[in-house]
């Protein structure tokens, strides 16, 4: 009589419980909470469930100013939405605040993280995105590298390494691009933020752009990786520097570390010629020291969104630093370069010192190549300025 009850009671709870997952599947497949939508007019409508919310904003980088937002609508099933509308085709990223708490989207799978925050990301279709879009033809692969950097006196650092299509099927070897972040960022950003390995798929599929091995590392001297990733997440080391950017020890690493580690495991050509380098921001800036600090190492530079500063700041004296890069440029100028292309929005905080720069550049005769937009620090110019530079490489 026990077996029995035992063997009742389990096939009460089997069918309990199968009851259970039907009903949640049926009311899952019945009410799906399509958010973001995108219509085939390039209109987006945003949708959240939260019955007992009283207030829900929308944040999204399309948005002018700091901490813009716009508030959804409630519907009486507790469903709030909104529909933006205008948006040009772009990569772009939102976030929800629900009775001021903020949180990404729940119906929407694709979430990015820009330094500590999260956000739920979209593309909007069309000519202007075909760029970034998973589109058709090979993908190249993306590795998660761990190397020694005796330099920094680190065991372990990460970097990230992007092989073009074609490169496991083939035999033959690359050039490399070093391509760094900015201030705040880490070496997930040109792929989270940048979508670099799309770019480069497309631009090689479309036969726009050489097959070249694309690295990017982090650019902070005092860290390991970013910082949520093990063994990445102790806390960065202190440092005597007022800004690691100064201290010119990442341009050490990049070339006694990076470099040879890089030529060492991968399939590689060696030889300035078959180097460049490219950064925004912080990555610009550590691109014009490694042109002065390494003149021998690259043939191709890439400075996005950064100059020469007029007033001393970052823990540097303007004037002598002025007069130290005037005579590195002159240097450079005898060891031979082949690309030195500067480019910068004129809505970005740091054109000024663009401005500066080429005024040095220009005094001195230096042979570059100036690309000037409208736009802000954003990344979305960022991601232009990549799709642009990568074709005039290594031809």
């Amino acid at each position: 009589m026990k077996l029995k009850n035992r063997i009742y009671k389990s096939i009460l709870m089997t069918g309990l419980f199968a009851m259970l997952i039907s009903t949640a599947t049926a009311q899952f497949q019945q009410n799906p909470i399509i958010s973001p939508e995108i219509r085939d007019d390039g209109s987006i409508t945003f949708r959240i469930m939260a019955p007992a919310a009283d207030t829900v904003q929308i944040s999204g980088n399309w948005m002018a100013g700091w901490g813009a937002s716009e508030v959804l609508t409630k519907n009486a099933e507790g469903l709030w939405e909104i529909t933006i509308n205008d948006l040009k085709p772009d990569y772009y990223n939102y976030s929800y605040r629900v009775d001021g708490v903020r949180t990404t989207d729940p119906s929407n799978p694709w979430v990015i993280r820009d330094v500590r925050n999260t956000f739920s990301a979209f593309i909007l279709p069309g000519e202007e995105s075909q760029m970034l879009s998973l589109n058709s033809g090979k993908q190249g692969t993306l590795h998660e590298v761990w190397y020694p950097s005796t330099t920094l006196d680190f065991e372990q650092r990460r970097m990230k390494v992007y092989l073009p299509p074609g490169y496991e099927d083939s035999s033959g070897s690359y050039p490399v691009l070093y391509l760094l972040h900015g201030g705040g960022g880490d070496e997930e950003a040109w792929t989270e933020l940048g979508l670099a390995n799309r770019i480069l798929d497309n631009l090689i599929n479309a036969g726009k752009a050489n097959p070249m091995i694309v690295v990017m590392t982090n650019g902070n001297p005092n860290q390991k990786s970013t910082w949520h990733v093990n063994p990445g997440h102790e806390p960065p080391r202190q440092t005597e520097s007022v800004n690691p950017m100064a201290n010119i020890q990442f341009e050490h690493s990049l070339v006694h570390d990076v470099i040879p580690f890089i030529e060492s495991r991968y399939r590689v050509l060696s030889g300035k010629e078959n180097r460049a380098v490219t950064g925004l921001s912080m990555g610009g800036w550590q691109t014009q020291q490694l042109a002065l600090a390494f003149p021998e190492v690259f043939d191709y530079y890439g400075v996005m969104s950064m100059g020469l500063i007029r007033a001393s700041q970052f823990g540097m004296d303007a004037e002598e630093h002025l007069e130290r890069t005037r005579q590195n440029l002159r240097n450079l100028q005898e060891t031979g370069y082949k690309l030195y292309w500067v480019a910068c929005g004129t809505d970005d905080f740091l054109f000024d010192s663009v401005i500066h720069f080429r005024e040095v550049l220009d005094d001195l005769g230096f042979d570059y190549v100036y690309r000037e937009t409208g736009g802000g620090h954003t990344w979305d110019i960022w991601r232009q300025y990549l799709s642009e530079f990568a074709p005039m490489l290594f031809r």
